[in-house]
């Protein structure tokens, strides 16, 4: 077994020094015959993305993106409860049910148990020549020292197990190129990377010397939590201000004091794994709260839930399309129906 990485740069840089010295960080067979585990959703849809979706040899629960992932051997499963589970929209929301998330995996990641399972056997079994997974966030995917364990018990020389960790966009860019060496798929990965760059630019371009509003994004609702790591950032890319975010950091808890004294002008549900009929469903439970009523956004008809899951969270290809979704929203001119909705609330006043 050989790790490669603990963040994006280290993992790039790595291989970049490798290549000069005659070696490869990698140390992989032939290339055209690459075989890997991807423990990441946002893992396998750059792969598809970049024309390598055939090296993947098995993938996790929550692999849902693009379509033919949802055919590929899984390799993991969730550890919740069967009524708190979200994943690819096969549990319908429940009340209160973000707070009971939250509750559970707090106790969980307190006394140490995992939230995922790894079917170990069946890894062993497709015998991948690479794993790719994550060390980012504690409650986001299998532990990588659950990995790690069972990457030990492949025969031969092992896999390589790459750790890839984004926090930011450039982060994601960098990623893309590392997964197109390691799949043997570069040309795919610097047109992808090319297009990409494509879009950021028009973006900017456009938001240049604009008024901003201000947005308040949630990546959690009970308790409420702010946007991190990359989400900041995109909404700096869709021409909106970030309030209370953590550029490049972990999602942080927010008091509703805080969140009241901020008054966004725009605000985004986008809970953490949830699919648009549950952060919709999240979104309702706050008309409860008069904080939430008595916000600007929410009285005048601009706050959205958005489908988290597809696009916020997930840090591939498409948080260009987020990008270019929440500068919609931010416009006030949404377009994209599948990826967001209009939170109605009986207080809302006209802007």
């Amino acid at each position: 077994m050989k790790i490669v990485g603990k963040r994006p740069a280290l993992a790039w840089e790595a291989q970049r020094k490798a290549s000069a010295t005659g070696g490869s960080a990698f140390e992989t067979p032939k290339r055209d015959s690459m075989r890997i585990a991807s423990l990441l959703p946002s893992v396998t849809e750059i792969l598809f993305a970049i024309g390598a979706g055939d090296r993947i040899v098995g993938v996790t629960h929550e692999c849902d993106f693009p379509a033919p992932a949802r055919g590929l051997p899984v390799l993991t499963s969730s550890l919740l409860p069967p009524e708190l589970q979200t994943q690819l929209g096969t549990r319908s929301p429940s009340a209160g049910q973000a707070n009971k998330i939250d509750r559970h995996v707090r106790a969980s990641v307190h006394s140490g148990s995992s939230l995922y399972a790894l079917d170990a056997e069946l890894l062993a079994r497709l015998a991948p020549d690479a794993i790719v997974t994550q060390e980012l966030c504690v409650v986001c995917a299998v532990s990588y020292e659950i990995v790690a364990r069972a990457a030990k018990r492949i025969s031969g020389a092992g896999p390589t197990v790459l750790s890839l960790e984004p926090s930011s966009l450039e982060d994601v860019y960098a990623n893309i190129l590392t997964l197109g060496e390691l799949a043997g798929a570069v040309d795919g990965a610097q047109a992808l990377l090319a297009g990409l760059r494509r879009r950021e630019a028009a973006l900017r371009e456009r938001h240049s010397g604009t008024p901003r509003s201000r947005v308040l994004l949630l990546e959690w609702t009970d308790p409420p939590m702010s946007g991190g790591h990359w989400t900041p950032g995109l909404i700096e890319l869709a021409g909106g201000d970030p309030l209370l975010a953590q550029p490049g950091a972990n999602s942080a808890r927010l008091d509703w004091a805080a969140i009241e004294a901020a008054d966004p002008d725009v605000v985004v549900v986008a809970p953490c794994g949830y699919d648009l009929a549950h952060a919709r469903a999240a979104a309702d439970e706050l008309e409860t709260n008069p904080i939430w009523r008595g916000l600007r956004a929410v009285r005048t008809g601009r706050a959205y839930a958005m489908d988290g899951n597809a696009y916020v969270n997930r840090p591939g290809p498409r948080l260009l399309d987020t990008a270019e979704i929440l500068a919609a929203v931010i416009a006030g001119a949404p377009g994209q129906a599948d990826a967001f909705a209009p939170i109605s609330c009986r207080y809302s006043t006209s802007p």
